[in-house]
């Protein structure tokens, strides 16, 4: 499978730049994988398509501001710090990019805040990730962290093309989000709303959450043709034993899975047995799927429509069947679907 068969024309126009008034009305786009019948609906419909014990699994990651300004000693020049993970909590130190990299050397101390109440020094310059910090901060860790997050703001995808407003703190996050710990998004997710949740759950429905900690990985570009070459950047994953249980349970009473996102899918077949069992883990994933795939816990998948070229729309390909999936994004760009994170969805069944 070639990276040229990922691409599609995408106008500008169609990559969303703000969420539908409300989480559960953006369009829902419904793909049979067998037959390759489209269906378009609005998205709270997505429960016409599921019974009573059918499982939902979610990605119950929650989204830290990471994206902070600050400015370096000296010459005052300003700094985008971009925070990717936190690598020593004791001696606060980070994993980051920093934009421009170029005027960034080892030794190098950075200022954040009104007062430059957070300093951080440059540790290390040759990370495949980017730059390491360490925040030169003498209060408790609480108050550091604290400290920090004020300072930081929403991670909003550059693709979006606009300043954070006060809208993406409460829209960029999922109603279910509690494990912090991703600097994007898990998106599948942020259409379901406490409304929608409860019709659901009233019908029978049952959720599990697994965790995946969303990295800029998602975001990266692939840049071999061969896509067996491209290497995915691992990203910390939690399957935790309620959720082992009820999958299990769910496949063996012959119920439905529907994994909401890419995430859940990825999560969900790095953690499966040879007998296609799901089991409990706690660790870190690099898994890579792209067509032609066979997966082993998911009979359904919510998704966004994912921007050409992309590692997503590769996945979501492998699981409705290449053609059936290039196809629909060619009926939704033609419908007019948004696209991108805060665009309409796709379920696959």
């Amino acid at each position: 499978m070639k990276l040229s068969k990922f691409k599609y024309k995408l106008p500008a126009e169609l990559i969303a730049s703000y969420p539908t008034p409300h989480r559960d009305e953006s369009r829902l786009m419904v793909l049979d994988k067998r037959s390759g019948k489209i269906e378009h609906k609005i998205f709270k419909e997505i429960i016409d398509y599921f019974d009573e014990k059918d499982v939902f699994v979610f990605n119950d990651t929650k989204v830290f501001p990471a994206r902070l300004y600050g400015n370096k000693e000296k010459t005052g020049a300003e700094i985008e710090v971009f925070l990717l993970r936190e690598l020593n909590r004791e001696l606060r130190i980070w994993d980051v990019l920093v934009d421009p990299a170029r005027k960034i050397r080892i030794g190098n101390k950075l200022y954040f805040g009104a007062d430059d109440s957070v300093v951080a020094e440059v540790i290390d310059n040759t990370t495949s990730r980017g730059r390491t910090l360490r925040f030169l901060y003498d209060g408790k860790y609480e108050e550091f962290k604290q400290e920090l997050f004020s300072l930081g703001e929403t991670p909003l995808p550059r693709f979006i093309g606009r300043k954070v407003e006060p809208i993406d703190v409460e829209r960029y996050q999922t109603i279910f989000a509690r494990n912090e710990g991703a600097v994007a998004a898990p998106t599948a997710g942020l259409h379901f709303s406490r409304e929608l949740m409860k019709r659901l759950e009233i019908k029978g429905v049952e959720f599990s959450y697994i965790t995946l900690h969303v990295g800029l990985g998602n975001f990266r570009e692939v840049d071999v043709e061969d896509l067996t070459k491209h290497k995915m950047d691992s990203e910390q994953i939690i399957v935790p034993p309620e959720t082992v249980g009820k999958v299990n349970t769910a496949k063996d009473e012959k119920h439905r899975i529907c994994a909401v996102g890419t995430t859940v899918v990825r999560t969900l077949e790095s953690c499966v047995t040879t007998r296609g069992r799901l089991t409990e883990f706690d660790g870190w994933t690099n898994k890579f799927i792209f067509p032609p795939y066979e997966f082993s816990v998911p009979e359904a998948m919510v998704s966004n429509f994912h921007l050409p070229f992309s590692t997503l729309l590769m996945m979501v390909a492998a699981f409705g069947g290449y053609e059936h999936v290039m196809e629909a994004y060619n009926t939704a760009v033609k419908e007019k679907y948004r696209f991108g994170t805060y665009g309409d969805a796709l379920l696959i069944i």
